[in-house]
């Protein structure tokens, strides 16, 4: 495949165009794809709409939708144009929609019928043009619904009419392909752009992402068209080749750097065809899609594998009392993972070679049991302000319980490093590191380093291969009595090895540690659920002190807990899915 130019999104989909013109791009789970030549002339048609709306080039641009084939449309015609991108998160509360539009001051907002409602009640300046994301068409904030599905329908129709022109360019590209048996044929005599565009340079502004927060305060990450490019290359460089023959299932937001950089732009930098699940991730809505698409590429938040491995996994593991003691003799252990390793791959259609896992960290017995299943998974670090990805390895690559190396081009330091242990906190400089937070000069400066280290507050340290070990958030960690480091997390990580425990956070509590837990009240109502409120309660009571002093025994002595709190409710958590710890430590 041809070298890229420049390190822009824009010239990211003008090579897709010309190289992959008739292969599929995206579509939905079992609707029929578009290919990269139509993707492209979508792209320019919605670009030159938004222009001839008023939207120039460095105007802000919201994103506001579940993830879809329109969505990536979106994002790559505002980008290609030298527009910025403001994805926001559906699961955002109106509040935070409204600020995020007026703190980034977004001049227009993409918006799919389903959350147009959030929108109702905001007050801004001056009002931005709202764009149906079903249709591309404009739309009013004091549009009933009845208008609305008028518009969406007449939307529908001049969306068609610019389609057309793609699908005519896709016939000759096609005929071009057959004809020569080259997928880079060349760009017919009429160019993708018969308008020029604008020039984007990789240091321009692609995207403002306001970040999820599990402190409760939310900040827009500035990065930049080299920042997210060239963290895909690096990701193709280092961890997995990508090409035609891939399909990738996203189950994720694409609002989310993750899915956004990883999911998006790199699958579609490299010709693979993108399959969007247009629904939440249930088993329901899973494995249909999975035997459907059989996708060789996923990418997942730990919750869905552990859930995965909770509940239908390990109660055939250890569901009587000579199963669970048979599970716990190794080599034993090793075999009925591998068992289970088999039928697990063929649940996700049998051609997965990269299930790749991020933005959480993942729970020891689960990871042990993906090792030993020999199911291809691979772990990922990063941040949002890295774009996301600083470190990972293909499956099998990394050390158990480590992350893996950092991407190619990617430098990773340990700060203040304890001499004996290695650790420190985790700082990073690259390509892909963002250029600022939006109008947060102070932040901004605090969390570099005079050298330009970007501090990620996350402690870990650097294994003797190399390979990234991450301990906890750096704000989460506990100082001991004897000035020991405890890390919340690896307790947590112990705790939920527990079939009864779903959810847990660990904290310090009048000087002491606890555990605030949420158990598994469908399995507490099997076991317990005939007896009377006050033994049920008892029952409850006896099974926390039981898990508490499992966990003791598996923890240093200075991290063994003195007390635990029953979590009635499920934790609080941020869209990606992190628990709200600051509204549990008490």
């Amino acid at each position: 495949m041809e070298k890229l130019e420049r390190q822009t999104l824009q010239a990211v989909l003008e090579r897709s165009v010309r190289c992959f013109a008739a292969h599929p791009a995206v579509s939905n789970v079992g609707e029929e794809p578009v290919t990269y030549a139509e993707f492209g002339e979508n792209v320019h048609s919605l670009s030159r709409m938004l222009a001839n709306n008023g939207i120039a080039r460095g105007d802000r641009v919201a994103i506001l939708s579940e993830s879809c084939p329109h969505w990536a449309v979106a994002y790559f015609a505002i980008t290609a144009m030298g527009a910025v991108a403001v994805p926001i998160l559906p699961d955002f509360h109106p509040d935070a929609i409204h600020h995020i539009i007026r703190h980034s001051e977004s001049r227009a907002v993409f918006v799919s019928e389903k959350l147009f409602p959030k929108l109702e009640d905001g007050q801004y300046d001056e009002e931005p043009l709202l764009i149906l994301m079903e249709s591309f068409v404009p739309v009013g904030l004091d549009d009933g619904k009845d208008r609305l599905k008028e518009m969406k329908k007449a939307g529908l129709r001049e969306f068609r009419k610019f389609k057309e022109k793609a699908l005519r360019m896709a016939e000759r590209f096609s005929d071009k392909v057959r004809s020569t048996g080259d997928d880079a044929a060349e760009t017919p005599g009429e160019a993708w752009y018969d308008v020029p565009p604008h020039e984007v340079k990789p240091d321009d502004v692609a995207a403002i992402i306001y970040t999820s927060g599990t402190t409760g305060h939310s900040k827009g990450v500035v990065l930049t068209h080299g920042n997210i490019v060239s963290n895909a290359i690096a990701v193709v460089e280092t961890i997995i080749q990508v090409g035609p023959g891939d399909r990738l299932l996203s189950i994720l937001p694409l609002s989310h750097t993750y899915e956004c950089t990883l999911g998006m732009v790199l699958p579609l930098a490299h010709g693979a065809h993108v399959h969007y699940l247009d629904k939440p991730p249930t088993a329901r809505a899973l494995l249909p899609a999975l035997a459907q698409v059989r996708p060789t590429i996923m990418l997942s938040v730990p919750l869905v594998i552990e859930k995965i491995f909770k509940t239908a996994i390990l109660p055939k593991l250890t569901g009587s009392w000579l199963k669970r003691r048979l599970y716990g003799i190794a080599a034993v252990r090793k075999k009925l993972n591998a068992v289970a390793g088999k039928k697990l791959r063929e649940t996700f259609g049998g051609c997965l070679r990269m299930f790749c896992i991020g933005g959480a960290p993942l729970a020891p017995d689960v990871e042990l049991f993906l090792r030993e299943a020999g199911f291809p998974y691979g772990l990922g670090y990063g941040l949002t302000e890295t774009s996301p990805l600083c470190a990972g390895d293909a499956p099998g690559k990394a050390n158990l319980y480590s992350i893996g190396k950092p991407l190619h081009g990617v430098q990773i330091t340990i700060l203040d490093k304890d001499p004996v242990t290695g650790e420190g906190e985790i700082a990073v400089k690259g390509p892909n590191v963002m250029r600022e937070y939006y109008k947060g000069p102070e932040i901004t400066r605090s969390t570099f380093t005079e050298d330009g280290w970007f501090r990620t507050g996350d402690f870990g340290k650097l294994d003797r291969d190399g390979h990234l070990v991450i301990k906890g958030r750096l704000k989460n960690v506990i100082v001991g009595a004897s000035g020991e480091n405890i890390y919340p997390e690896e307790i947590e990580g112990v705790l939920l090895q527990s079939s009864w425990v779903l959810e847990c956070i660990v904290y310090q509590l009048d000087g002491k540690l606890a555990a605030r837990v949420h158990i598994d009240y469908a399995k507490a109502d099997e076991e317990f659920g005939k007896l009377p409120v006050a033994k049920m309660q008892a029952k409850v009571d006896e099974l926390l002190e039981s898990l508490r002093q499992e966990a003791n025994g598996k923890v240093s002595t200075f991290a063994r807990l003195h007390r635990m709190i029953e979590q009635t409710e499920p934790f609080e958590k941020t869209p990606t899915h992190k628990i709200k710890r600051y509204l549990y430590v008490e």
